[in-house]
């Protein structure tokens, strides 16, 4: 079985993975930071960008590879699935600012509620619910 879905979403994460990565080297090379974050905020903050987009987008996929496989994916799921990834976009730009803004909430917000709901979704896939 070909898992549509998860693999085009786990396409689509490698090439925002790639983004927010060129975004930090951009700062690393115009401040010259190497090592660390040199007490650079903008750097720390693109620096959280990526961990937190590596902290959720992993489970994000393993989610919706698991229900794909189950075969109760369909239409929903990309679009479960792209916005998720959206919101990790949405994210990573907020995390530009120091200041709590709406590009980052709507991010960490989407996040939450994409995995709660795809978590719900195979509880009751469990259950013979769904």
């Amino acid at each position: 079985m070909i898992l549509q879905t998860t693999l085009s979403l786990a396409a689509a994460a490698a090439i925002i993975n790639i983004w927010i990565s060129i975004r930090i080297g951009k700062v690393r090379m115009a401040d010259k930071v190497i090592h660390g974050d040199g007490g650079n905020a903008l750097l720390q903050q693109r620096m959280r960008a990526h961990l937190n987009f590596i902290e959720n987008t992993p489970l994000a996929l393993l989610l919706i590879a698991v229900i794909e496989l189950t075969g109760k994916g369909g239409q929903w799921l990309a679009v479960v699935g792209a916005v998720f990834m959206l919101g990790r976009v949405s994210h990573a730009i907020g995390m530009d600012n120091a200041a709590a803004n709406p590009w980052r909430a709507a991010g960490a917000m989407t996040a939450m509620l994409t995995q709660l709901g795809l978590a719900v979704v195979e509880v009751l896939i469990a259950l013979g619910r769904f």
